[in-house]
Order: structure tokens, then C-alpha cells, then sequence
């Protein structure tokens, strides 16, 4: 069993940033792909990032590409969301997500276990 939980959420103006964090439990996380996932209100949860299990290999949602960076810290089991140049539009409640397989991956159904959520408010 993996448990995530994530933190550095808040509330920032646009063009500002945000580093979020997710600290993972578990022997398996060097061997789990994770990605990051949000869900505005109103809208079904979408695909942020994704890195695989060593971070050599990262996926991004076309509307962060540029501005987002994930990255992983296998000695502190933990995952990172580095968010730049925010915009109104990336506010959502941001979650963390692991797979048991190490590959990268987009899909929500691929990813086995998830966390409670941070939440992202980004004022105009």
C-alpha cells in the first residue's frame, strides 16, 4: 500500500508560482511511476505530469508544457510540481498520483493510488 500526500498549495496572483510536494509512503516508490493530476470545479479530473520511475522520462498536459516541471527525489520518496507563470485557469484542487508500474503513463485509470489534494487558487 502506497499513501500520498501532498502540500504547497495556495493562493498566488497571476504570473506568480507555486512548488508543490507530495511525500510518499511505501518501499515501492523507486519502482512507481507518479504523475500529477487537477480538477477544476465543475470539471472531471485531467492529466498535469507524469515522470517514471528513475525521472528520466517525463509527460506533460499540453497546457502546462513550458510552465510546469515535475521531478522526483527517490531518497526523500517524494514528488514535485514546479509551477510557473500561473494563470487563473490552472486553479484546481491539484492531486498526486502513483502507479505500480514504472512507466510513465496519462491516463487516470492507469495510476493505482492516490491523494487527498492541495488546492491551487491563482487570482487575476
Amino acid at each position: 500500500q502506497v499513501q500520498l500526500v501532498e502540500s504547497g498549495g495556495g493562493l498566488v496572483q497571476a504570473g506568480g508560482s507555486l512548488r508543490l510536494s507530495c511525500q510518499a509512503s511505501g518501499r515501492t516508490f523507486r519502482t512507481s511511476a507518479m504523475g500529477w493530476f487537477r480538477q477544476a470545479p465543475g470539471k472531471e479530473r485531467e492529466f498535469v505530469a507524469a515522470i517514471n520511475c528513475s525521472g528520466g522520462n517525463t509527460l506533460y498536459a499540453a497546457s502546462v508544457k513550458g510552465r510546469f516541471t515535475i521531478s522526483r527525489d527517490n531518497n526523500k520518496n517524494a514528488v514535485y510540481l514546479q509551477m510557473n507563470s500561473l494563470k487563473p485557469e490552472d486553479t484546481a484542487v491539484y492531486y498526486c498520483a502513483a502507479r505500480r508500474e514504472s512507466a510513465v503513463a496519462t491516463g487516470r485509470g492507469l495510476f493505482d493510488y492516490w491523494g487527498q489534494g492541495t488546492q491551487v487558487t491563482v487570482s487575476s
